[in-house]
């Protein structure tokens, strides 16, 4: 608590008096240096530092020859930071906009935890104006389920295209049909996230836990991955449609369809007409 207090702009000993006087309330200066260990040398300048800030108060009404103290409400405190940082922030993206309003940003950051992935989708999914293109696994929709539902209901197109069989639904889901093999393949879960074709998240989540990922609003990067999730679409609509097919010409997961290398068939039943068959396929 003293490290997070510390990180909205209070000093150490700011935090652990406050911390202390919200534990025993009302308190005196020498009850606030005992319970926080703060040195009674030091105690007054401190107390001295979060009257300043209103954090808190001395007993208007106290009788007694020492005086004592109560703290702002925890809420209130925190309300107030929370306020004041959103209109912070706030202000300095429109002084940054003005600064860069002609400068493209077209880099690519790395990103090796998973919660950073994580909170990132996060933001970019409440930003999102009009579409959400996005390709995961269950595991990173039970997490990101309640940002994509509120996108969704202030009317946001998602697209979705999830590995494993949906047990939860948010915009148009599609099922991908061998999540299984790109798993063993691909050595952990895919993770794909692209809002209104101007900014992207990719990533991998090993099996380990390991994460490797990047983030860009480069335009390239953009459309590769907007391409790759509307073609995932795209197949996952053909096999839902023409899968018995799918699998006489070209065998079990599709293996020879995904064999890049070669174009082959695993029936010639297509082709009856006798004669040797050419590189491209067509006797």
């Amino acid at each position: 608590m003293v490290s997070k207090l510390s990180e909205l702009g209070l000093s150490g000993y700011e935090a652990k008096a406050y911390i202390a006087l919200t534990k025993e309330k009302p308190s005196t200066a020498y009850e606030i240096a005992k319970v926080s260990g703060i040195p009674t040398s030091k105690i007054y300048e401190v107390l001295g530092k979060l009257l300043e800030k209103q954090l808190i108060f001395p007993l208007e009404d106290d009788q007694a020859k020492t005086k004592h103290y109560i703290p702002m409400n925890p809420d209130e405190v925190l309300n107030h930071y929370l306020t004041n940082m959103k209109g912070l922030v706030g202000s300095l993206k429109k002084d940054f906009h003005k600064l860069n309003n002609a400068q493209e940003f077209g880099h690519i950051w790395n990103i090796s935890d998973y919660d950073h992935l994580v909170n990132k989708a996060h933001r970019m999914i409440e930003s999102t104006k009009k579409v959400i293109l996005a390709s995961l696994w269950a595991e990173e929709l039970d997490v990101l389920e309640n940002p994509l539902q509120k996108a969704q209901e202030r009317g946001v197109q998602i697209a979705l295209v999830h590995f494993g069989i949906p047990k939860k639904r948010v915009g148009q889901v599609y099922h991908h049909p061998i999540e299984d093999r790109l798993f063993t393949e691909q050595g952990g879960r895919g993770f794909v996230l692209v809002v209104d074709s101007f900014q992207v998240l990719m990533g991998t989540i090993g099996q380990d836990g390991s994460t490797e990922g990047a983030w860009s609003q480069n335009k390239g990067f953009v459309a590769l991955a907007e391409d790759y999730v509307k073609h995932d679409v795209y197949i996952t609509k053909i096999i839902r449609r023409f899968e018995k097919e799918l699998i006489q010409t070209f065998g079990e997961n599709y293996v020879m369809l995904r064999n890049v290398f070669q174009d082959e068939e695993k029936t010639e039943t297509l082709y009856p007409v006798s004669g040797a068959r050419r590189s491209d396929g067509i006797t």
